[in-house]
């Protein structure tokens, strides 16, 4: 279809005002409402066909050289629809009818009345139950950065301000956001939004006017929204960057959502000064919260974890997890709470059955507030609050933190009740077709339904009854579409007729008649589908206005069953999977019994994962090198260490026998090996800036683990990094940082020679039948092996290349290779070109010529002597 400009079609009074609209949202597609369907027009139709794989048709006439491209979708599917533009990247503007087409004069009366954009979704079908889903705004203040973020589906309303971009945008990391906000002076091709389309790139960059971000215009749209005459009271007042981030989000929220925002009740600021902290390689390397490979949330951390009944509880385990603590006194009393769910099953058993019957009340709250809520939305509230008292009564027989839950827990009695009696246990998702209100609600709507279900039956009721008043028995009552209902009685019955009967018809053998109590039920009946749905409409949205009042009281409720149901999911962990409670300590050691990794002993055999011990201090093993062959379980000893480290700070038992946990505050790594295409950086490039993080940034209470440094470039330059970074750590700051280093470089255990703090460790294999088996056991002392070739061939290589592999091992290991990299025997008749040896730097074996010289005594010598021993010497030399 060719594509049409509005100056050449012919503009209809209904197109005028669509064009008008659309003029306002020309970055939004306009789902434009016309009776029962959302329909779209031009560009926004060509586009929207695509996306929804719907036909595209033409609103005139198909000869019609100016044919305007047309395509429709059915309002009461809306839902799915949008969810795929949304998901394709899009922004849909919702424009409504708001007036009645019935009563309208001319054009029926249109507006938007919402912007969906990916930050801004409420829909369940475009959300994920157990994540949030974040709108984030970024500007700069000077030499500040500020940043907000958004939830616009639970009200979750955040704040920060750092000095430099890096950190800025490791929170941003941590949180993904769906859309973030620029200033328009941060345009297309800006360092800044180059940066965050390299970091994020799934985000979705929205470009705002400038003004919105100034700062004394955004504190005061938030001091307006709070209704406070400061920011003091959230945190904030100091944060001029924060705030202008802050502000400049809340004006878009205000510009595309025309509905009262009041479940964003408060500003958070993100505090780092009591959370442990991950920089994103950190977090990506032990796989938090997707997996390396594939990115999915299956195979992470935080999928093994999660045992959590509702929503609200899983994300706030995701924030916990990715947010861990670092005051020793609040990890003691969150792992004191998790103890005592853990030793009454029973108790713990009973919550868990009851919050699994809770639906997510952050979102219904949303939902509610924002006026899009549904008739199932209100029967999952109702069946939510409908837990709340059996749930308080069981947390109150409790002690100590579950007490104080069950002490702050609102039952919302009077919404429950409300609720009980007024919303149908089947109401449906339209509010505009009925059978949204329970019966005995409210008695006008009753008795519409009355007339719509009996209206025969009423009317034969009322024609008997004037049958026993007047006496005529062959009185009957009628309807035509003319002169609608009437009585009618035949001519030698007319002596009969009462006085309040009045005359309205005669005919050749009758006359008819109306009565009062007729009329009134005539009005009654005519219409009474349109006044029944329209009543309906307006009782529900009463109930979800009363609802909406009590938004404080009901974000609080959730607020502490999310709590119950994180502490009864990291309970519910410890029994399932055999955890022990940690013991968190002000000191500096880390020390792990039998410590096991949580996601990968999950996908083995029973029995079959070997657990490590591990101890770290900052006296006699602070730096541990442990070496071992490819697949042998380096870097699972190294990653399970984190892991432990952060779940204790988390607040949960951990994958142990036992552990001793002194509090870390960062937790650093560098695992694995990967390019940065996007940003332009290679494998190496990757590897030296998570290692220069590492040594700018980790203090003496830190955790860094280090999987193979220095294996992306030549080997006299890997192992020459290595050992420095090595010796960096061991030295930093007087003190040292606890480590655990793994490597292939076999030299790097010498440093244990060198400083006491260095100890030497391996991953126990066992040769046999010139294979090898591995134990996965870390075991005291290095090793000079690395068994590149037996791991080469588990993997499958071929056995030709296996087998000439370990000809080329034997003759170097047997000398058979000079100074120059010649082979002594040729194995191929082409003179070799002359390349460097590879040398090893540490070695302490002396060459034989080296220890010939040293069995001599020179004075002894006789000139020939002298001169025979020279060329023994040369001999030897050149042999080696």
């Amino acid at each position: 279809m060719t594509k049409t400009t509005t100056a050449s079609v012919k503009i209809t009074p209904m197109m005028q005002q669509y064009l008008e609209i659309k003029a306002r949202h020309q970055d939004a597609i306009l789902f434009y409402r016309l009776g029962d369907f959302y329909e779209m027009f031009f560009d926004d139709a060509v586009t929207a066909s695509k996306v929804l794989g719907i036909t595209l048709t033409s609103r005139n006439s198909k000869d019609d050289e100016n044919r305007v491209p047309l395509c429709g979708i059915p309002y009461h599917a809306v839902s799915s629809y949008l969810a795929k533009m949304i998901k394709a990247g899009f922004k849909v503007a919702i424009c409504e009818q708001v007036e009645d087409p019935k009563e309208a004069k001319g054009v029926v009366q249109r507006e938007v009345v919402r912007v969906v954009t990916p930050g801004l979704v409420t829909d369940e079908q475009l959300l994920d139950d157990k994540d949030n889903r974040y709108l984030a705004a970024i500007c700069q203040k000077g030499k500040e950065w500020g940043l907000s973020l958004l939830d616009l589906s639970t009200g979750e309303f955040l704040v920060s301000q750092r000095e430099d971009l890096p950190a800025l945008l490791d929170e941003l990391g941590r949180l993904s956001p769906s859309e973030i906000l620029l200033p328009e002076e941060s345009g297309e091709d800006s360092p800044l939004a180059n940066e965050l389309l390299a970091y994020l790139p799934h985000s979705c960059l929205t470009r705002r006017p400038t003004a919105g971000f100034y700062p004394e215009t955004a504190r005061q749209r938030l001091l307006e929204h709070f209704r406070v005459v400061n920011l003091a009271g959230f945190g904030c007042e100091e944060m001029k960057a924060g705030v202008a981030a802050a502000g400049g989000l809340l004006l878009y929220l205000q510009e595309t959502q025309k509905a009262t925002l009041d479940h964003i009740e408060r500003l958070i600021p993100i505090e780092f000064d009591h959370v442990l902290l991950m920089d994103e390689s950190s977090r990506r390397n032990l796989e938090l919260t997707q997996t390396i490979t594939g990115g999915t949330r299956e195979g992470s951390l935080l999928d093994t974890l999660d045992l959590c009944q509702t929503p609200m509880g899983a994300r706030l385990l995701k924030k916990n997890l990715l947010f861990p603590l670092r005051e020793v006194e609040a990890i003691r009393q969150r792992l004191d709470t998790v103890e005592q769910l853990y030793l009454a099953p029973r108790l713990r058993e009973e919550l868990r059955e009851l919050l699994a019957k809770v639906y997510d009340l952050e979102r219904l709250n949303g939902r509610v507030v924002l006026g899009t809520a549904n008739g199932r939305d209100l029967t999952a509230l109702k069946c939510s609050l409908a837990q709340l008292p059996e749930l308080k009564e069981k947390l109150a027989a409790a002690n100590g933190l579950l007490a104080s839950l069950s002490a702050h827990l609102d039952e919302l009695s009077e919404l429950r009740t409300l609720l009980e009696a007024g919303i149908r246990e089947d109401a449906p998702v339209t509010l505009r077709e009925g059978n949204l209100i329970k019966p005995g609600y409210n008695a006008e709507l009753d008795e519409l339904v009355s007339l719509l279900r009996d209206g025969k039956a009423l009317i034969l009721g009322l024609e008997a009854r004037e049958r026993a008043r007047t006496g005529i028995n062959n009185l009957k009552v009628g309807y035509n579409k003319i002169f609608g209902y009437y009585i009618e009685i035949s001519r030698g019955q007319l002596a009969h007729v009462p006085d309040d009967f009045i005359r309205k018809q005669t005919l050749v053998n009758a006359e008819r008649f109306i009565t009062q109590e007729l009329k009134e039920f005539e009005e009654k009946v005519t219409g009474a589908q349109d006044k029944r749905l329209e009543l309906e409409y307006r009782l529900f949205s009463a109930i979800r206005a009363t609802v909406a009042e009590a938004s404080s009281r009901i974000l609080h409720t959730a607020g502490w069953l999310a709590k119950i149901d994180f502490f009864c999911c990291l309970a519910e962990v410890a029994q399932r999977y055999r955890y022990t409670k940690p013991v968190i300590t002000d000191g500096e050691s880390i020390i792990i019994t039998e410590g096991r990794h949580p996601v990968i002993e999950r996908a083995l055999p029973p029995g079959r994962f070997v657990p490590n011990d591990i101890h770290l201090d900052q006296e006699s093993e602070e730096v541990l090198i442990i070496t071992g062959p490819n697949m042998a379980g380096k870097s699972t000893v190294l990653r399970q260490t984190a892991l432990i480290t952060l779940m204790a700070q988390m607040g949960g038992f951990v994958p142990a026998a036992a552990a001793e946990i002194g509090v870390v505050d960062r937790i650093f790594t560098r695992v694995g090996a990967s390019d940065n295409l996007r940003r332009g950086q290679s494998t190496f490039m990757v590897e030296m800036n998570e290692t220069a993080n590492i040594l700018n940034n980790a203090t003496d209470r830190s955790l860094v683990i280090l999987d193979e440094i220095g294996r992306g470039t030549s080997t006299f330059d890997g192992l020459s990094i290595a050992w420095a970074v090595a010796e960096d750590l061991v030295n930093k700051n007087g003190r040292g940082v606890k480590t655990i280093f793994a490597t292939h470089y076999h030299e790097l255990t010498e440093l244990a020679a060198t400083n006491t703090r260095v100890k030497n460790y391996n991953i126990a294999v066992r040769e046999w039948n010139d294979t090898i088996i591995f134990l996965h056991k870390l075991l005291p002392g290095g090793t000079n092996r690395s068994y590149g070739i037996q791991v080469a061939a588990l993997a499958g290589v071929p056995a030709k290349v296996v087998a000439r592999a370990k000809e080329l091992l034997h003759n170097i290991e047997q000398g058979e290779f000079n100074r120059q990299g010649e082979p002594r025997i040729a194995t191929s008749p082409r003179k070799k070109k002359p390349q460097p040896g590879q040398l090893s730097l540490f070695s302490t074996e002396e060459s034989k010529a080296i220890r010939r010289l040293r069995e001599i005594n020179p004075d002894s010598l006789s000139p020939r002597e002298a001169l025979d021993l020279l060329y023994e010497l040369k001999r030897l030399n050149d042999v080696e």
